[in-house]
């Protein structure tokens, strides 16, 4: 998948609403070698949508502060990595909203390691 391919696949979610597995909810541990990193918010995919990695396509699941299974959200932005071969979107419960900002200091537990950008709804 190329780049524009990428971008324009993570482009075709913004504004749907889409269900989505959570297969790391808020308080997940992954060990990354020589640190753990731990999920502050839910983080999960959607079901059969491949993204740039060849695996299901990564969501960012904010405003909702539970561990969840699984979740019915609207996507309202996109993370952009420049120096990683994916993307990531970025849900909420329908007719919440988040400011750059926010979804910035949101994702940032895992995005520091990454060089992006936010593309908002």
């Amino acid at each position: 998948m190329t780049m524009e391919e990428r971008k324009a696949l993570a482009r075709s979610y913004l504004g749907k609403t889409v269900h989505i597995g959570i297969d790391r909810p808020i308080g997940y541990v992954h060990h990354k070698g020589k640190y753990d990193l731990v999920y502050p918010i839910n983080y999960g995919y959607i079901p059969g949508v491949l993204g740039g990695d060849g695996e299901e396509m990564d969501v960012y699941l904010l405003g909702v502060d539970v561990p969840v299974k699984e979740f019915d959200a609207h996507i309202i932005a996109i993370v952009h990595r420049e120096n990683d071969i994916e993307d990531k979107l970025v849900g909420a419960p329908e007719g919440m909203t988040f400011t750059a900002n926010e979804i910035a200091a949101a994702v940032y537990f895992q995005e520091q390691y990454y060089c992006s950008y936010i593309e908002m709804l």
